[in-house]
């Protein structure tokens, strides 16, 4: 690295205060702005070609669907902790700013700010924003339940992950409010690499909380998995890069989940019928075989004669 200037060398202490800056940024408004946005976008693009009549026929059922995205996350979080499912919408600020946004989306004047914020480059901007705030809410989520469930890590990971990937799980409800239903399409059925990636986030951050295996100092955590979601957002937004964890499932997946043994199963099942085809026939199956075309022939003669007697007559 000696061609760089000195100045432009990153050591420890300064990626720690960088990470330290990053976390005590205020998320409301401009953050939160950018979740609305596209959790918006999302409403309408599931709508289709349908979303702006659905929006002129249906306000009440596109501004619900639209505020249950907007607050999944809260939603779901307070579902598993117990707590009352509405208050998330406590706040004012928020609710009145999340409608705002909707009715911009949705009934903009000659749909400007639906377009704008299709064109790459804004929709880019705002994406990485958003990731800011995920793990921001993720790294809140964890240490909320922490201070609830100390000794319970699997509350702390899906708190995390709840508010961090809620919509996705949310979806179904969303859906239903919408008047339409895809099951088959659940979030627990066919998790994105969204789920997953907030999935390590919880794990990383309750590790880190707990000081087990990740010693490492928070803030530099915390930037990394910041840098982890918008690396990765950029590669799905500009390369199309869709599940990175693909392959790494697939091993997983036939290694530990019975993929191997059902392997094997196969191989002896085709070995065996291999075995089967090749071997010589014992003289009890050539006897049956030979009384099997014994009794076709006397069907068939059988059936000849009862033609030959219905002609007689």
């Amino acid at each position: 690295m000696g061609w760089l200037p000195q100045d432009w060398r990153l050591d420890h202490e300064m990626l720690i205060d960088a990470g330290g800056q990053l976390q005590r940024i205020r998320m409301y408004p401009y953050f939160d702005t950018a979740h609305y946005l596209l959790m918006c976008l999302s409403v309408r693009d599931d709508l289709g070609p349908t979303g702006v009549a659905f929006s002129r026929r249906h306000p009440f059922s596109c501004w619900l669907s639209s505020m249950l995205m907007s607050f999944a996350g809260s939603f779901l979080s307070s579902f598993l902790l117990g707590e009352p499912i509405i208050s998330p919408m406590k706040r004012h600020d928020d609710v009145l700013l999340a409608s705002i946004i909707w009715y911009l989306v949705f009934y903009s004047p000659f749909d400007v700010v639906y377009k704008l914020v299709k064109l790459t480059p804004i929709r880019v901007v705002i994406s990485i924003i958003k990731e800011v705030q995920r793990a921001h809410k993720i790294s809140h989520g964890v240490s909320y339940a922490a201070r609830l469930y100390p000794e319970s890590y699997l509350v702390q990971i899906l708190v995390g992950v709840s508010k961090g990937a809620g919509s996705g799980v949310v979806k179904i409800v969303e859906q239903l409010v919408r008047g339409s239903w895809a099951p088959n399409q659940h979030e627990m059925l066919r998790p994105s690499f969204t789920t997953k990636a907030c999935v390590i986030a919880s794990i990383l951050f309750t590790l880190e909380r707990q000081s087990m295996y990740v010693t490492a100092p928070h803030d530099l955590v915390y930037l990394c998995v910041v840098g982890f979601f918008a690396y990765f957002k950029l590669a799905a937004l500009l390369l199309g890069v869709t599940d990175p964890l693909s392959p790494v499932e697939n091993v997983i997946c036939a290694v530990l989940m019975g993929g191997v043994f059902d392997a094997l199963a196969r191989a002896v099942e085709s070995t065996k019928e291999a075995v089967q085809k090749k071997r010589q026939p014992t003289e009890e199956e050539i006897l049956s075989k030979e009384r099997e075309k014994e009794l076709k022939r006397k069907k068939l003669s059988a059936a000849a004669a009862n033609g030959s007697d219905k002609k007689n007559k």
